[in-house]
């Protein structure tokens, strides 16, 4: 463990001494160090409220205070750390499943004695910087069949301007939150008559989505990638076939039985893709590679304790892609798949990602072959040294049939996404039996990539809303311009303003409400829309409308033509500026586009 993480173990003891000091009775799950803080899980007589949490804070500081010492000791025999903790189930399960001969160790501070391999601060007094900040149900051991805990959420810093830092990012993110946004802006809805995870997208949502996954469509097709369409359903002998049956079946919806035949919802596209490789006559080396790409909506059946908005759901449709290539052919595919990846994570602004080289390890699922791991991992490796791209290894992240290239991407909040993916896998093809025809004239399997830039549409979605505060860039709104006359008597002239916007390619719609002109402009504002059109009798005259953008700023008067001239290049180029275009290759605004707008506004 590192500094951190000791210190916010420490707190979860911590946390867990000041609870059982306000229910004794409680049975105590597990309390580790996460990635921003830690948490620990309690069997309590009643659930938790937030004057809790508050009580629990009090008590932390109390024990904190006394500057209590972690001490460990280790118990003689298996025997005796089960009679140490004779009245904690849970602890006695984890000693029950510890290996033989394996030393079990408790950790001591103040009156509390945890179950524990360490490691800790000194004392309890080296604890600066501490919150708690929520509960959660939490199957035990994460088995819905077991009893549900309450766990509770904290977060420790080394220092109070840290943890201040933090709790300020927190409450941007809940600004932010996408689950929020979405129904504001009338994006999507999730309904129990429908079920959990399983959004249900208005037509301006399905607009986002549209846009998202065709400006994807059109730039992996750009790339040499044919598209294809495999269906939802897939008979399970497929899966017991390709692995995933053995290794995701605890995933999988369960099955629909038709004359004895099991059919399972897809969960995943690489078994119908190889499939329809295999259906396509036989392949040459000169066929390859050949790359399939499909938006499909594939089914897990996800816990539902798990489920969170977009980010996690049951239905979920993936930009995937699988490449079948040969060996000598991975470093230029990767490649591609590399430019692939900038390109579209470029054009949101996700530039700052690192890669993450997921290895196998630790419990995980795998196929057992250790040659064709062997291959595939170096393989990889290779393909991003031959690229200069640098990258963490991580072990136990790795596909159950091979390594993957993660881009692990920072939002506007410096919060971290996984979210393009690119794999080698040498042995899904084998066991389906894909094959090509070498130039030796000798049947040869296929290596396949699979690819995915967005990861899921609807993940890359919730993203994309939090990291846009939902003010999205101009080509990605579903509505672009919203048009407001100031009375009744200009509604005609707007309705040819509309005529000709919506013409020409863009999404607009007309305020005719009965509202006054600065309520019209407030709406349109929280709707976060880019450009609101104004028209009175003065513009009319001029045959102009006044532009503001939703940032408040005023563009002043420009006719029609004139906005069209603003707004059409910095849709076409994808820019993330409300004013001026994306210039080729940098993404900053193109210098001409600054004179256009100084010309037409005045400026």
């Amino acid at each position: 463990m590192n500094d951190l993480e000791k210190l916010r173990h420490s707190s979860a003891h911590v946390m867990a001494e000041a609870v059982l000091d306000l229910f004794p009775e409680a049975k105590l799950g597990i309390g580790p160090p996460i990635e921003e803080g830690f948490y620990y899980d309690f069997d309590l007589p009643r659930p938790l409220t937030p004057d809790d949490l508050a009580a629990i804070e009090e008590r932390m500081r109390a024990h904190i205070a006394a500057n209590e010492p972690f001490e460990c000791e280790v118990f003689p025999t298996r025997e005796a750390a089960l009679d140490h903790f004779k009245d904690q189930p849970y602890k006695q399960e984890l000693i029950r499943d510890l290996p033989e001969g394996e030393p079990i160790s408790l950790y001591r501070n103040g009156p509390f004695v945890d179950l524990c391999r360490g490691e800790h601060v000194p004392a309890t007094g080296a604890i600066p910087a501490f919150k708690l900040l929520s509960v959660a149900g939490a199957y035990w051991r994460g088995d819905e069949g077991r009893p549900m805990l309450q766990r509770i959420y904290g977060t420790a810093w080394p220092s109070q301007a840290e943890l201040d830092a933090y709790l300020h990012q927190l409450e941007e993110a809940r600004k932010r939150d996408h689950r929020k946004l979405g129904r504001e802006l009338g994006l999507f809805y999730f309904n129990e008559e429908i079920g959990p995870g399983i959004p249900l997208f208005t037509p301006k949502g399905e607009q986002l989505r549209h846009l998202m996954e065709g400006y994807v469509r059109d730039t992996q097709s750009r790339h040499g990638y044919q598209h294809v369409w495999t269906g939802h359903l897939v008979k399970e002998s497929l899966y017991r076939k390709s692995g995933h049956y053995e290794n995701y079946a605890d995933v999988m919806f369960p099955p629909m039985v038709d004359e004895e035949v099991s059919y399972r919802l897809k969960p995943m596209n690489c078994p119908s893709h190889m499939t329809l490789y295999n259906e396509m006559g036989v392949h040459s080396y000169r066929d390859l590679p050949l790359r399939y790409a499909e938006f499909a909506t594939l089914y897990r059946y996800e816990i539902s304790g798990t489920l969170s908005g977009l980010t996690r759901v049951r239905a979920v449709t993936q930009d995937d892609c699988h490449i079948f290539c040969t060996e000598e052919q991975i470093r230029e595919e990767f490649s591609r798949c590399l430019r692939l990846v900038r390109e579209v994570l470029g054009t949101y602004g996700l530039t700052d990602y690192r890669v993450q080289l997921s290895l196998p390890g630790g419990e995980g699922k795998y196929v057992r072959d250790d040659e064709k791991w062997s291959k595939a991992i170096a393989a990889l490796r290779g393909a991003l040294d031959a690229d200069g791209v640098a990258y963490e290894a991580a072990e136990g992240e790795a596909a159950f049939y091979g390594p993957k290239a993660d881009f692990m991407a920072k939002d506007a909040l410096g919060r971290e996404w996984q979210l393009s993916t690119i794999q080698v896998d040498f042995i899904q093809p084998a066991r389906l039996g894909c094959e090509y025809v070498g130039e030796d004239g000798a049947a040869h399997t296929p290596v396949v990539i699979h690819r995915a830039v967005m990861g899921a549409t609807e993940r890359f979605l919730a993203v994309i809303i939090e990291h846009f505060a939902g003010a999205f860039p101009v080509w990605l709104a579903p509505v672009q311009a919203k048009l407001i006359p100031i009375a009744d008597r200009h509604l005609p002239y707007m309705r040819e303003v509309a005529a000709k916007l919506a013409g020409a390619g863009l999404r607009v719609e007309i305020d005719d409400s009965s509202n006054r002109m600065n309520q019209k402009i407030r709406a349109a504002q929280v709707q976060k829309i880019p450009y609101m059109l104004v028209a009175g009798d003065r513009d009319i005259e001029a045959g102009a409308v006044s532009v503001r953008l939703r940032t408040e700023e005023q563009l002043g008067a420009m006719t029609v033509d004139d906005f069209l001239a603003l707004v059409l290049p910095i849709v076409e180029t994808k820019s993330l500026d409300l004013r001026e275009p994306r210039a080729p290759g940098d993404g900053r605004a193109a210098p001409h586009a600054l004179a256009r707008r100084r010309r037409v506004t005045g400026e």
